[in-house]
């Protein structure tokens, strides 16, 4: 490529390129690498490099401001000057923004921000893969398969504007996702983890618990739709909470149109959500947990806007202590809605529980119950209550005195996350995990397990 080769200077020459009132330019360098496996053995790895750019120009009208939107990858010096003119012809061709607002200025410029993208190669699994190895050998002597994949990714993502921000974050995200499988195929297990270097992640313990889940799956046990106490573990509460995250758009709620309006008008903010004293948060700088510390917005919708690009971000109380106390704006919304701006974070956290594994909620268990493994195929049913069906998946056990006595079916539930976070009793120790549901989309999260006395087991599934 010519002397534009550089992340910095795309941005930079992009936005001399520009002619509109107002332009930002977003680039994301990523790079990717891979394993999988099948049978107790390696089948594929790889790495794979790519640029993507994003060209947001602004046009300003007697009736407002109007944006328009390019995106393209591979993008070479010779593509820059026809992307920013398709992204000012978008604008000029669109009609006045509803979230128009004036481009953020004022944000100190990153100290990186003319450095090299940050990269991710195999070397990322030199610890990791002769450890995956050795649970290969210790399956295979203990009667079991493994299948999965490690994926390990980095995005340094290069922001600069008309009105002067120039940000940089570079973002690894890396997840697990390991099956263990009987040899006639009759039972199978599940565990994920996510990860920011795989330094974390401990292939023995992965293999260990699933092997303990497998044995588990010995005896078969069949039980009828119901409720029944349910332990929810960590994975299975991310997915419903980020659900319950998504949901929480400001604008929505004081319009009536969610499980966060209020009968009447408003919203619920300020109601108790939760007799239990848990806050559910985001913060970029969570440890273990880091996302970008400002806005990343490469499309306008329900929870962000392309005009906020570059805020400022910081830790956001969601619920607090049981209550809520946020739902999420932007700019627009905050001033459309009357309520505090809190945009969008790219995490998750639930905390405020006890300090019991999950392992011990499952021994605290005196009567009878059922302890999850992961949910899937989750869809929306209700938006008024925020009534959730989806299935069970990959394994769901009885517990009876303290004990998991054996698998049972899998079901079909319905259930509403804000409900279920007003029933539950009990909240164990909070501990990163990996969404099953929503790990392509979401993988930063911090969760609990849950115990709900009642959880609606609706039909049973012939899911596995």
């Amino acid at each position: 490529m010519s002397r534009v080769s550089k992340p910095y200077e795309i941005v930079e020459r992009a936005l001399e390129l520009s002619t509109a009132d107002g332009c930002v330019v977003i680039a994301d360098e990523e790079s990717s690498a891979n394993l999988r496996w099948a049978g107790n053995a390696l089948t594929t790895n790889g790495v794979t490099r790519g640029r993507t750019l994003t060209v947001i120009a602004t046009v300003d009208g007697s009736q407002g401001a109007a944006s328009g939107v390019v995106s393209r990858s591979a993008v070479t010096a010779a593509d820059l000057e026809p992307l920013v003119r398709a992204a000012e012809a978008a604008a000029r061709g669109a009609g006045p923004a509803e979230d128009a607002q004036p481009l953020v200025t004022g944000v100190p410029a990153s100290p990186d921000f003319t450095d090299a993208p940050a990269e991710t190669d195999s070397d990322v699994f030199a610890a990791f893969a002769p450890a995956l190895g050795d649970a290969f050998a210790r399956a295979r002597s203990g009667g079991r398969e493994l299948y999965g994949f490690a994926n390990h990714e980095m995005t340094s993502t290069y922001l600069g504007t008309s009105t002067g921000l120039r940000l940089r974050h570079d973002q690894p995200n890396g997840t697990l996702e390991l099956n263990a499988k009987s040899p006639d195929r009759s039972r199978s297990a599940w565990a994920g983890r996510a990860t920011r270097d795989f330094k974390d992640v401990d292939p023995a313990e992965l293999d260990a618990e699933l092997a303990q889940r497998l044995s588990w799956a010995e005896r078969r046990i069949e039980l009828p739709a119901g409720r029944y106490e349910t332990l929810l573990p960590p994975t299975a509460v991310a997915d419903l909470l980020i659900y319950q995250l998504w949901s929480s758009t400001a604008r929505d709620a004081t319009e009536g149109r969610t499980v966060f309006s209020k009968p009447g008008g408003g919203t619920r903010l300020g109601e108790t959500l939760s007799e239990l004293p848990l806050t559910l948060s985001s913060d970029p700088h969570a440890p273990g947990l880091e996302s970008a510390p400002f806005v990343l917005a490469h499309s306008s919708g329900d929870g962000g806007s392309v005009f906020d690009n570059g805020l400022p971000l910081s830790r956001t109380d969601w619920v607090r202590d049981g209550r809520l106390e946020q739902l999420t704006t932007t700019r627009h919304t905050a001033e459309l809605t009357g309520l505090p701006l809190a945009p969008s974070i790219d995490n998750l956290l639930l905390e405020g529980g006890g300090e019991q594994s999950l392992e011990e909620m499952v021994a605290a268990t005196t009567g009878r119950g059922l302890l999850l493994t992961c949910m899937w195929y989750i869809r929306e049913v209700d938006p008024a209550t925020l009534l959730l069906t989806g299935l069970t998946r990959d394994g769901v056990y009885l517990v009876e005195g303290g004990e998991v006595v054996g698998e049972v079916n899998n079901f079909r539930f319905n259930e509403s996350p804000v409900d279920l976070l007003s029933r539950a009793t009990e909240a164990g120790r909070t501990e990163k995990t990996l969404p099953r549901e929503w790990g392509d989309w979401f993988t930063r999260a911090a969760m609990p397990a849950l115990r709900i006395p009642d959880f609606n087991m609706s039909s049973v599934s012939a899911g596995v």
